[in-house]
This record gives structure tokens, sequence and C-alpha cells, in this order.
């Protein structure tokens, strides 16, 4: 019974009452979809790209973590084209400015470096390297624990290939899961004896 009560505390704690999501300790885990595109009229072309991604918080504010990046483009007759990306991933969430323009939310900038790969199809050159990205973003909290974001970033790859250098702009929509750390989860276990 008092692991019962202990993990719907927890629970209650997870969905109600954390305030901080962005505190030291924490980690947040999230996904963000871009370069979404149907092509209705010939050549019928498809593509997206998905970029799921897991920080933990060093400090107040601060994370770091890992992504992956994931994308396709095809194209009815003229091949598949494939992206590709893993690297080290850095967020800045700044002062609670954010909140005086929409309540429950906070801008945040992120960067990232790692390996990255472009390979378009067809005759397009393609490139294979270092990967790099920054850019500004935005979360609204829903729930203390989940948010949607926003976030706009310049990508550019250096590398080897038949173009020495790839770069482009997105404008991404996601998710993110913000869930407390050990501390925080010892402070409620605490509590709740």
């Amino acid at each position: 019974m008092k692991k019962l009560f202990l993990t719907a505390s927890l629970c209650a704690g997870l969905l109600f009452g954390a305030k901080a999501q962005i505190q030291k300790g924490n980690v947040f885990v999230g996904a963000s979809l871009s370069d979404i595109s149907f092509g209705l009229d010939k050549p019928n072309t498809f593509s997206f790209n998905i970029n799921p991604k897991a920080a933990w918080f060093i400090q107040d504010g601060l994370a770091i973590g890992g992504e992956v990046d994931f994308g396709l483009t095809t194209q009815k007759g003229g091949g598949t084209g494939i992206n590709y990306g893993i690297g080290a991933l850095g967020r800045y969430f700044g002062a609670t400015g954010a909140n005086e323009v929409v309540k429950n939310s906070r801008f945040f900038g992120e960067a990232t470096v790692g390996v990255n790969g472009i390979n378009p199809a067809g005759p397009v050159g393609n490139t294979n390297g270092l990967g790099f990205s920054f850019g500004p973003g935005f979360t609204y909290f829903v729930t203390p624990t989940i948010g949607l974001e926003g976030l706009l970033k310049y990508n550019g790859v250096v590398g080897f290939g038949s173009s020495a250098y790839a770069h482009k702009l997105t404008l991404g929509v996601g998710f993110s899961i913000y869930l407390p750390g050990k501390s925080t989860a010892r402070k409620v276990q605490k509590d709740v004896n």
C-alpha cells in the first residue's frame, strides 16, 4: 500500500506540481518535425525530417544531451534522398520574459554539433562530415511537464562528397516531456515518508 501511495504521489507531482521544469538534475526528451511536404503535382515529391532528442539539465536552464536526425525525400521516378545525423546538443532557456508574452512559456537557444550527411537523389551534390546547427526556439507548456515547441535553426554540413558545404534554414515544430531527475524523485519520496 505504501508503494502504491508513493507511486500515485509521484505521478501527481509530475502532472500537477512540477513548476520547475528546467531545474538542475531534470531531464527532457522530445522530438520535432520539419520540412514536411506532399507534392500534389508531378513529380509528386514527399519529404519530412524527424529529430528526436534528450538532454539532462546540468544547471538551472542549461541542458546538454544528444540528438538524432533523419530526413527522407522521395520523388516518383526520381529516387530517394536521405539526410542523417547524430550529435551533441546544448539548450539554454532564457529568463521568464516569455511569460510576459504568453503565460507558461519560455524562449530558448539550441545548438548542436556532430556527424551529418545530406545525400539527395539524382545528380545534385552530396555532403557528409561535420554537422552543426543553432537557432532560437519557443516552448509553450501545455501542462507543467509537457511543452509544445517551435524552433528555427540554421543547419550546416562541412565535409567531403561532391559538394564540400551544404546548409539550410529549417522551421520545426515538436514537443518535449520534462521529467524529474533522481534528486527530485528522492525529495518527493522523502516528503511522502
